[in-house]
C-alpha cells in the first residue's frame, strides 16, 4: 500500500467524521435537515440500485445454449436393478 492510499483513507475518515458530527450537532439542535438529508440520501442510493438492476435485467443479451449431441430420449434405457429387501429381513 502507497502513501496516498494511505492519505486517501485518512481523508475519508476524516470526512467521515465531520459528516457525523454534524449530524450530532443537527440533532441535537432540532434541526429537520438533519434527518431529511441522510434519509433522502439513502432513498435516493436504494432506488437507484433498484433502477440499475431493472436496466441491467432489460438489456442483458444471453446466447441460447447448444443443443445436446443426444437427447435423453435417444439414450438406450437400462432396467433398474432390483433389491431383494424382504431376503435381509427374513435371515434377520
Amino acid at each position: 500500500m502507497n502513501d496516498t492510499s494511505r492519505t486517501q483513507g485518512w481523508a475519508i475518515a476524516a470526512g467521515a467524521g465531520v459528516a457525523a458530527l454534524l449530524f450530532v450537532l443537527g440533532i441535537l439542535n432540532g434541526s429537520y435537515w438533519a434527518i431529511a438529508i441522510p434519509v433522502s440520501i439513502l432513498t435516493l442510493f436504494a432506488l437507484g440500485l433498484v433502477a440499475w438492476v431493472g436496466y441491467t435485467i432489460a438489456t442483458i443479451q444471453v446466447q441460447a445454449d447448444a443443443p445436446p449431441d443426444v437427447l435423453a430420449t435417444d439414450a438406450p434405457v437400462s432396467e433398474p436393478e432390483e433389491t431383494n429387501s424382504s431376503a435381509a429381513t427374513d435371515a434377520a
